[in-house]
């Protein structure tokens, strides 16, 4: 692993490492070596396979950008058991947004039902990150033909006070809004999420180019 972290510092933007440092909250700097993200991407793409294997095992990391690697690494697994193996291996160690919303296995868009089966285990959970990643993954992959009501559903009953999950819920509803507008609009008209998401969830929607202006005019008219 020595090897993979020395590659990594030879990607080091410093000016880059101190802006990305600042947009995570309680970051420690000298835990942010600083690649930039289409970089980052690359190399995972092209670390042999033995190599991405045995970074996998070396939990926890030292930097940010090695959990950065870890969930590029994972989102390229093409096995759908061993894809669901490693993110239930990793995401107890994911402590910020953004290693947490770059996870993204391409592997999951083919085994819907086997997601959903893990989304539900996530949304449960108490850990924060996996909280959020749960919701993600439905707002990814359960907002077009694969909708169903019982997805805002859920989401709706998630009981947190924590920002990072309440402004995914405020993120998946504003989506849910473009996406699947008169399903989904009696959620914000029957005030069924809490104040802070609730309004939240109407200025991301308000902000979206997939609303339009009068559908923009009457969620303003429903904030709390």
């Amino acid at each position: 692993m020595e090897k993979i972290v020395k590659e990594l510092f030879e990607m080091q933007d410093e000016k880059y490492r101190d802006f990305q440092s600042a947009l995570i909250p309680g970051s420690d700097l000298e835990k942010v070596i600083g690649i930039r993200t289409p970089l980052l991407r690359k190399y995972a793409k092209n670390l042999p396979l033995e190599d991405a294997k045995a970074f996998l095992l070396e939990l926890p990391h030292e930097y940010f950008d090695e959990n950065q690697l870890h969930a590029f690494i994972v989102s390229k697994i093409k096995d759908i058991d061993a894809c669901i193996k490693e993110v239930n291996t990793f995401l107890p160690y994911v402590d910020n947004w953004a290693t947490c919303d770059q996870m993204s296995p391409v592997i999951f868009k083919k085994h819907k039902d086997r997601l959903l089966v893990e989304v539900k285990r996530w949304i449960a959970s108490s850990e924060t990150y996996t909280v959020r990643f749960g919701i993600k993954m439905l707002m990814q992959h359960f907002l077009d033909e694969d909708f169903n009501l019982e997805y805002p559903e859920m989401v709706a009953k998630i009981q947190s006070e924590e920002y990072y999950v309440k402004m995914m819920i405020a993120w998946y509803f504003a989506t849910a809004l473009a996406k699947q507008y008169d399903s989904v609009i009696p959620f914000i008209e029957e005030g069924r999420l809490e104040k802070w998401t609730h309004n939240k969830a109407i200025q991301k929607s308000i902000e979206s180019y997939r609303i339009t202006t009068d559908k923009k005019k009457y969620l303003r008219s429903l904030k709390k």
